[in-house]
């Protein structure tokens, strides 16, 4: 049920162009008494929060939208016709009949006006209403009162096109004498009908739409149809205060804003110069500082030269968010998904309107890419200007049902030519000559500004095609198309479009992470949808979780879906084949840091695919030079080696102990100088060189260098100790890894001692034997010492006055002396498996965190 609420009040404030925060609260089925006409028209009324509204349900196309703001009075009807009358500022009176509760209805209609009519409100829709009509001046003044800083420096109150093709009233020719015409047709509408946002909105406001709106209204009726007005009398000062703080900071937007501000009509003289520039220049910064999701789109700057044009700059830009987050959802962005869902509606409307062309296309996606930057730029980007505003004209009137019939009747225009053509070239070049011929022989502007007007005479063999006849044959042909039918199309094909860029952006990340690892196709695949499970776990079980925060779905392939730690740290949990490790959480935490390469706290699959591909499929080096750079910066840090995470078992102190059971076998091996540890029960030997060759030639194939590699302190290194000590726990040969532990730690202490000796012969060095005495006279003080002794002192005592560090190399040449230790990590491990595993544990997992 509450779904359901929501997609009505989604349905209502989309039908009737409301601010998106409305939502529907009653419904009543009534009668509305159309004085022009002398009829009572069935439909129904809808209230929400601030606004009541009607649509009639009769045919009679009829509509009315009262903002509680204008509402003066809720008075009682006839009790036997069961009326509410409800009077507004316009001096208009609204009667409904046959309301059900009416008497209810009027008192909570009442309590909702007495409301919302704060003199803050007031004055607030007063400026709103009186924008529209108001002089710059007049509209200042109220500013003024309401105590708004002056911003006429920095926001222009005037339209452009009455700077820059001001109207002469005293030289009348026959195409101005039609404008005015046009105007006094209007003006009538408005007597009849009332002028503001309470109007009356019936067949004849279409019909004078189509005729196309006066130059001298535009810029008001595209505010009032679009519901705009209703956003601007909402956010009084709104739009100055987004100037003062979007302007001079530098974004991505921003860049791209300049990029392209000299690209938006650039035939036109109001784009010519300073002003029009700096104007868009303004709005589109203002919009992407308040909707950085969006942030600045191509085809935007295209869109809002139009709307400057016929605009104040404030209402450009409430226009603007009108149009991105109302009528065109979903459009303004790098998936586009909103425009590729209109366009599966529109292949959806060629197949039940034009079947001639569906039969003969085989590819119907050729009318979604032709006809794709008809929807992003309401035609703007393929017709001339003069023509393209009288689609503007429709869709504000209409959204984007206007544009899916003019869509419709292009095509159909251009039928035969069509569906001759042999390929989708012919057909793009058939398309462009039709819009390069469209006309608009009532436009009142000078050829300065007309772009078609050089085009009458090139191309004369070609016949010309008004956009009004255009426009109305549209409305003729296919105005049968119902708003709710559109909608309802929109539902059914965002779920196909939504499911093919989904699987448009698993392949491409696939195909892009399988050139980077070793694991087969199939288990690269489970493992994305693992990892996308988890980013959609964590959106859904988290409000606050950061990911959710983060997620943008306009983001490269690889960057849609990523992970934060915690969500890494439960992958880790369930597909790492170090997950029995003690210490895994810490070793789930230093992978992360060492891949977080960007410091956001997030990384996508590329990176995890690349450390799950290290752990089951690289080669001893990769592994050992992997686990490595975990115990050194960014991975692991000096406050962590102070303070040991949680599972780790051994002390700093208890690895040197551990390392002295075993100094008299190293011993042997360096007076006999051979590298090479005993047999180990008859187990083969480790050819050493060839693990050396094999080295040397990754690192030739790889940017980085051994050397580049920082060396590991003691601190690192006795972590990086107890990581290797907690691996090996429950292994077949556990204690011949613990053996080697202990080996190659005193090999490695040994090495270090005669390196120093060797570069310093003068300082006071201890002798080969010194590991193991200092051990145990360590020992033997402890013993002897009081309980307030630490183990430190030992560990201190063997460290003498020097800092003891060792490079990637000496761990190598080391551990390639012990073959168990090779053994462990070349031993091969099932991803299948914990694959299987995973996904049937990841949903708990969830539960347990």
């Amino acid at each position: 049920r509450g779904l359901e609420s929501y997609a009505h009040s989604k349905h209502f404030s989309a039908f009737f162009r409301l601010p998106k925060e409305e939502s529907l609260k009653e419904v009543h089925e009534c009668f509305l008494w159309v004085p022009f006409s002398h009829y009572n028209t069935h439909g129904k009324m809808c209230i929400s929060e601030n606004y009541i509204c009607f649509a009639s349900q009769d045919g009679s196309l009829c509509s009315v939208i009262i903002p509680l703001r204008e509402v003066t009075g809720v008075d009682k009807g006839d009790p036997a016709n069961r009326g509410v009358s409800i009077s507004t500022k316009g001096k208009t009176a609204f009667r409904f009949t046959e309301v059900r509760d009416f008497e209810l209805l009027v008192a909570k209609l009442r309590m909702k006006c007495n409301a919302t009519a704060s003199p803050q409100h007031i004055i607030s829709t007063e400026v709103a209403a009186g924008s529209a009509t108001d002089s710059p001046k007049d509209f200042g003044a109220e500013q003024s009162k309401m105590g708004q800083r002056d911003n006429s420096k920095t926001v222009s109150t005037e339209a452009l096109m009455t700077v820059y093709h001001p109207q002469d009233a005293e030289n009348l020719d026959s195409k101005m004498l039609k404008e005015k015409m046009k105007e006094q047709s209007w003006n009538i509408l408005f007597a009849e009908r009332g002028h503001g946002v309470s109007m009356f909105r019936t067949k004849k406001t279409r019909d004078l739409v189509v005729r196309g709106i006066p130059e001298a209204l535009r810029g008001e009726l595209w505010l009032l149809f679009s519901g705009a007005v209703n956003d601007m009398a909402s956010n009084p000062g709104y739009y100055t205060e987004l100037v003062e703080k979007s302007l001079g900071t530098c974004t991505l937007a921003t860049d791209e804003i300049e990029r392209d501000l000299r690209r938006s009509l650039p035939e036109h003289p109001a784009f010519q110069s300073d002003t029009g520039i700096s104007a868009l220049r303004r709005v589109l910064t203002a919009y992407a500082f308040r909707n950085p999701q969006i942030g600045y789109c191509q085809a935007m700057n295209i869109l809002t030269s139009v709307l400057l044009l016929y605009a104040k700059e404030e209402e450009a830009f409430w226009l603007l968010v009108a149009v991105c987050e109302r009528m065109l959802p979903d459009y303004f962005n790098r998936r586009i998904i909103g425009a590729l869902v209109d366009q599966a509606v529109f292949e959806e409307l060629i197949r039940v309107h034009l079947p001639q062309l569906t039969d003969h296309m085989t590819d119907m996606t050729f009318f979604s890419s032709v006809s794709l930057s008809w929807f992003l730029t309401l035609f703007i980007s393929v017709l001339p200007i003069e023509c393209a505003v009288n689609v503007v004209d429709c869709f504000f009137y209409d959204g984007i049902k206007a544009i899916l019939q003019l869509g419709l009747a292009v095509l159909e225009y251009n039928m035969e030519k069509l569906l001759t053509c042999k390929d989708d070239a012919e057909a793009v070049t058939v398309l462009n000559r039709f819009f390069d011929s469209v006309t608009n022989k009532d436009s009142p502007l000078p050829p300065a500004v007309q772009q078609g007007s050089n085009l009458s005479d090139t191309k004369s063999d070609h016949p010309k095609v008004d956009i009004t006849d255009l426009i109305r044959e549209s409305n003729e042909r296919y105005g049968d198309i119902r708003y709710e039918d559109v909608e309802s199309l929109r539902c059914r094909n965002r779920l196909y479009v939504i499911q093919t860029l989904e699987a448009t952006t698993k392949q491409n990340v696939l195909r892009v992470v399988s050139q980077e690892v070793k694991f087969s196709p199939s288990d690269l695949e489970e493992l994305y949808e693992l990892f996308k499970k988890e980013h959609f776990l964590s959106c859904y079980w988290s409000v606050n979780s950061p990911v959710l925060q983060h997620h943008d779905a306009s983001l490269p392939y690889l960057e849609q879906y990523r992970v934060d730690c915690q969500q890494f740290r439960v992958l880790c949990h369930l597909l790492s084949p170090w997950s029995h490790c003690a210490n895994r959480d810490s070793l789930a935490l230093w992978t992360f840091r060492l891949m977080d390469e960007s410091s956001n706290c997030l990384i996508n699959f590329k990176q995890f695919a690349c450390v799950l591909d290290t752990m089951y499929n690289g080669s001893f080096t990769d592994k050992l030079k992997f686990l490595f750079k975990l115990h050194i910066p960014p991975a692991f840090t000096e406050v962590e080696s102070l303070s040991p995470s949680k599972g780790d078992d051994l002390s700093k102190e208890e690895l040197m102990h551990f390392s002295q059971l075993s100094v008299s076998s190293v011993g042997d091996n360096l007076e006999s100088g051979s590298l090479k540890s005993s047999p180990e029960k008859g187990k083969g030997k480790v050819d050493i060189q060839a693990y050396l060759k094999q080295w040397q030639d990754e690192l030739l194939k790889k940017e980085e260098n051994v050397k580049d590699l920082p060396r590991m302190n003691q601190s690192q290194f006795i972590q990086f100790s107890k990581t290797l000590y907690n691996l090996f726990h429950g292994d077949p040969e556990e204690e011949l890894l613990y053996r080697a532990i202990a080996v190659v730690t005193s090999l490695l202490l040994k090495m270090e001692e005669v390196g120093r000796r060797l570069q310093s012969p003068m300082s006071p060095v201890r002798s080969p034997g010194a590991v193991t005495e200092v051990a145990a006279e360590g020992r033997e003080r402890q013993e002897e010492s009081s309980s307030e002794q630490t183990e430190g002192s030992r560990a201190q005592s063997l460290e003498g006055n020097h800092e003891w560090s060792f490079a990637f190399e000496q761990i190598l040449a080391s551990l390639l002396n012990e073959p168990a230790f090779v053994r462990f990590f070349e031993k091969p491990h099932d991803i299948k498996a914990k694959i299987e595993s995973a996904k049937n544990l990841q949903l708990k997992a969830r539960t347990r965190v």
